[in-house]
């Protein structure tokens, strides 16, 4: 058994471009400057990344290169296309789906499934809002999210 880490981190401030579809919607000016901060948050707070699992949605990748950019070593990312639109029994199925040998890991998202996903699982309402970060904690496999104690470990709202 090991402690897990589970880092939720909502995009970044997203522009509204007209006729361009949702999962394409660009990073606004306050996003492309949001998300730095937030990797400079992470860098600062989290030690080691073993992997990254991403929305693919545009808005979610422009957030995470630009957070990835702060880190000292860009962890394994992957796009799951069952991040995007998900509800929080979705993305709870992402989370369980991590390999055993991952102490920490970062879920790139969209609200209000990561809101509801970390209320789910601390049993603390949290809602987070561009550039958002929640870091939840437990003892157990990944498999075991939203069976055994989760703690909300910290929260917070970097801005750039």
């Amino acid at each position: 058994m090991s402690d897990r880490q589970l880092v939720i981190f909502r995009h970044a401030k997203a522009a509204w471009p007209e006729g361009v579809p949702d999962i394409e919607r660009p990073l606004a000016e306050r996003g492309e400057r949001d998300a730095p901060a937030a990797g400079r948050w992470l860098a600062d707070n989290l030690g080691t990344i073993d992997i990254t699992l991403c929305s693919p949605a545009a808005r979610a990748r422009e957030t995470w290169t630009l957070a990835a950019g702060e880190l000292a070593a860009t962890p394994d990312t992957r796009y799951d296309e069952r991040i995007y639109e998900a509800s929080p029994g979705d993305l709870l199925a992402v989370v369980q789906d991590i390999e055993d040998d991952v102490v920490t890991a970062v879920l790139v998202g969209h609200n209000p499934g990561v809101s509801q996903l970390v209320a789910a699982l601390s049993g603390e309402r949290t809602e987070l809002s561009t550039s958002g970060i929640a870091v939840l904690t437990w003892s157990g496999e990944w498999s075991d999210a939203g069976s055994v104690p989760v703690t909300l470990a910290e929260t917070a709202k970097p801005r750039g």
